[in-house]
């Protein structure tokens, strides 16, 4: 595991979007597994810059989503979906047929997430995972459990989980209560992970993901058992290693 500690967010952003940019040279037709939130805004960001720049093109690139809230339409301004085109597609020259996320209002969503896992074995898994992290440690929206799921799935969000993300939302109860996930599993199978995390808030899930033992009461510390991560993060979320 390689740690890199930044001075603050706009420098987080800056390094982690400068891998994911060497990720594109290195392999232009890499799958990319993305993240949303508000940690990859910056991330996000950056690429755009490098593609403007002539850096970097999409044109041959795959993406996957980590996850997708249970019952938000793609067109309705808190979904993943959306979140994806206003800060990364839109932006870029990716073609709308490599760009892969779940839907959240499939009807059987237990199919639904059936079929992405065979979509994802189809392209040839992901090369590099950018991942955030949950104040509980979770990682997508893999919460605490007694147990490692491994697939995609459906999941209950804990109250932690939604009072985190609920200020994305003009009031928590429009926060829904379930969503679709890449299981651990999946997560584990990409090639490379980036995991990105800034602020006091997520210092204790990042001494339990890099130093805590592993368990699935803290799903990113399985991140321990993967041969090529690197972490990106500043001083207030590496504080307390």
């Amino acid at each position: 595991m390689k740690i890199y500690r930044e001075k603050d967010y706009e420098a987080i952003s800056l390094r982690a979007a400068n891998i994911l940019t060497a990720q594109l040279v290195l392999k232009q037709n890499s799958v990319l597994g993305l993240a949303t939130g508000s940690s990859p805004i910056g991330t996000y960001k950056k690429l755009v810059e490098n593609y403007k720049a002539g850096e970097i093109s999409f044109r041959d690139v795959r993406t996957v989503n980590l996850d997708e809230y249970k019952g938000l339409k793609d067109s309705d301004p808190n979904s993943y979906h959306y979140f994806m085109q206003e800060n990364l597609f839109s932006h870029i020259d990716i073609d709308p047929e490599n760009v892969h996320l779940l839907s959240g209002v499939a009807e059987d969503s237990d199919l639904e997430c059936e079929k992405y896992e065979r979509m994802i074995r189809a392209i040839g898994g992901i090369d590099m995972q950018l991942l955030g992290i949950g104040r509980n440690g979770h990682i997508g929206f893999n919460e605490p459990d007694s147990s490692f799921t491994v697939n995609t799935h459906v999941v209950d969000l804990t109250e932690s989980t939604i009072e985190a993300n609920s200020r994305l939302f003009d009031d928590i109860s429009q926060v829904p209560r379930q969503a679709l996930s890449m299981g651990i599993g999946t997560i584990m199978h990409a090639k490379r992970i980036l995991l990105i995390a800034n602020g006091e808030s997520k210092a204790d899930a990042i001494a339990k993901v890099v130093a805590g033992p592993v368990t699935p009461e803290v799903p990113g510390s399985i991140l321990q058992l993967h041969p090529d991560v690197t972490i990106v993060a500043d001083d207030k979320a590496l504080s307390k290693l």
